[in-house]
């Protein structure tokens, strides 16, 4: 039900998107000018794109006692409407978990027409957006999606990062980011983040052999730029149990100065 063709479904949605987007939008100034300033998040947010919340939380219209119900926390952007069609759309794909093929909606609005007609009583949904790094010249968000459907024994939630290029208004694809050849390199660096992480889990040290042939390593395009080097997120089920939540692998620009372009580098590494 919650499979790695399930996740494999959000992520071509997703992927599909953002290329329609790309062939949508003009190309921007290309300049060498890091789009990474040398300074903490705190300080450069003050420059990004304006952001505006959509919150509320719906149930079931006329129903009475136990209903399903549907909450959104997202966010708009003022003048950027690639960008807020983009996380719309994205959010309803995210829903999408126990569909084969197209989805019969395309952004929220017509995920609920859809949900009230199929959701069960204890059903529930929450969509959202935050921002997780911005600057002048990027703008990075974490959708999530939670699902919790009637009878099962616990709720499902998935993440995916969006990394916006302010000045070319499209999003910006992990081969973008690599220098020509450097997919290898960037997968042994998250390799290396992943042995750390293993290396402070309990269950994995107490039984090495048993945790590796159950929870291997995977690499993964969901990447996200932070102020200290670039972080990739996992679902749950993807790296370890459900009770592990949805680990995050940090791997520091230190180690990405021969791997990313030096427009996606601080100022402090070129």
């Amino acid at each position: 039900m919650h499979s790695t063709t399930s996740r494999s479904i959000i992520r071509t949605s997703l992927l599909v998107l953002f290329t329609s987007v790309l062939a949508a939008c003009a190309s921007g100034p290309s300049g060498n000018i890091t789009l990474i300033p040398d300074a903490t998040d705190q300080v450069t947010s003050r420059d990004g794109l304006f952001a505006q919340p959509v919150k509320w939380k719906r149930s079931k219209p006329g129903c009475q006692g136990e209903c399903p119900t549907l909450e959104v926390d997202s966010l708009v952007f003022a003048g950027e409407p690639e960008l807020t069609h983009l996380v719309d759309h994205a959010l309803a794909m995210m829903t999408g978990i126990n569909e084969e093929g197209p989805l019969p909606y395309d952004d929220i609005a017509g995920f609920e027409e859809y949900y009230w007609q199929v959701a069960g009583s204890r059903d529930s949904v929450t969509l959202g957006a935050r921002l997780r790094y911005r600057s002048k010249f990027l703008t990075v968000l974490e959708l999530n999606s939670g699902q919790y459907f009637t009878g099962a024994a616990h709720g499902m939630h998935a993440t995916q990062f969006v990394n916006w290029d302010n000045a070319r208004r499209q999003p910006i694809p992990l081969e973008r980011v690599l220098v020509p050849g450097g997919r290898e390199a960037f997968e042994a660096a998250l390799r290396r983040a992943h042995a750390k992480w293993v290396a402070v889990q309990p269950d994995a040290q107490n039984d090495p052999a048993t945790w590796n042939r159950l929870w291997p390593f995977q690499s993964s395009d969901n990447f996200a730029f932070t102020d200290q080097g670039i972080v990739v997120k996992y679902n749950s089920y993807e790296l370890a149990p459900y009770s592990y939540g949805q680990p995050e692998l940090l791997i520091p620009y230190s180690e990405l100065s021969d791997v990313l372009r030096v427009d996606y580098l601080p100022s402090q590494n070129q």
